[in-house]
């Protein structure tokens, strides 16, 4: 028996493939929806081979296509009768220095990162209002909590703006609603594997999404993840001046 439908976007590599994986071991059934089909595919084959039980659906979905967020959740709704938690995602780490000729790619980072989680959060929100219930995780991280430098600056400024909007609907008590801001620290993902092996405090993939899923599965509304070191990292971030962030970051 299912536990529940999940639906994850940017589920076909890194924290997103992760996170399939271990809400399919924990009895969830999954509306996987990401750009490369053929990496959810097999993804998909690799769940059926261990939990024969679960049913998997996949989508295709560029986040940043605004009628197709609306239509695909509505889809996987109407294919599952019932989405009990969407889990927004999707991104892109893409960034330079204000200034230096890159605004294509730090606009591509603001449209995917932000634009794009917003039109996941609406969609989301139409199905939970219409259901009357429901779980909304917005994928924040650890660089949301202050301004950061040149290539980080437009990353951080859009995961600032997910955590904002899971505070205000937090803020307008959605009955039946229940939202979850995950803050991950350094978790190795495909979205940061040109970064050094030995960066300090990274943790491999499978051991930061445990530390993600057990925060969703207890419904925290603001998780920063691994709780070591990153809890009194947090704390520390929102209260020492930007020359010290500067030297931590």
């Amino acid at each position: 028996m299912s536990k529940g439908t999940i639906l994850i976007t940017g589920a076909s590599a890194g924290l997103g493939a992760e996170m399939a994986r271990q809400f399919a071991t924990l009895g969830y059934d999954l509306g996987l929806c990401a750009r490369r089909t053929e990496k959810m595919a097999a993804l998909r084959e690799e769940i059926a081979a261990a939990h024969p039980d679960r049913r998997v659906v996949l989508k295709a979905l560029d986040v940043t296509d605004d009628e197709a967020v609306f239509r695909v959740f509505k889809e996987l709704a109407a294919e599952f009768g019932t989405v009990d938690r969407v889990i927004v995602n999707a991104g892109l780490g893409k960034g330079a220095a204000l200034g230096r000729g890159r605004f294509d790619a730090n606009r591509q980072t603001a449209m995917t990162n932000f634009v794009g989680a917003l039109a996941q959060s609406e969609a989301a929100m139409e199905i939970f209002r219409e259901q009357g219930r429901g779980h909304l995780v917005m994928i924040s991280s650890m660089s949301a909590l202050r301004g950061m430098r040149k290539a980080m600056t437009v990353y951080a400024a859009t995961k600032a703006g997910v955590a904002a909007i899971a505070e205000g609907l937090r803020s307008e008590r959605v009955p039946g609603l229940d939202v979850s801001v995950v803050y991950p620290g350094y978790i190795r993902s495909e979205m940061n594997e040109h970064v050094a092996q030995k960066t300090r405090f990274m943790v491999d993939t499978e051991t930061g999404v445990r530390s993600m899923v057990a925060a969703i599965e207890k419904r925290r509304a603001r998780a920063y993840v691994p709780a070591w070191p990153w809890v009194p990292i947090g704390f520390l971030m929102k209260r020492l001046p930007l020359s010290v962030v500067r030297k931590l970051t």
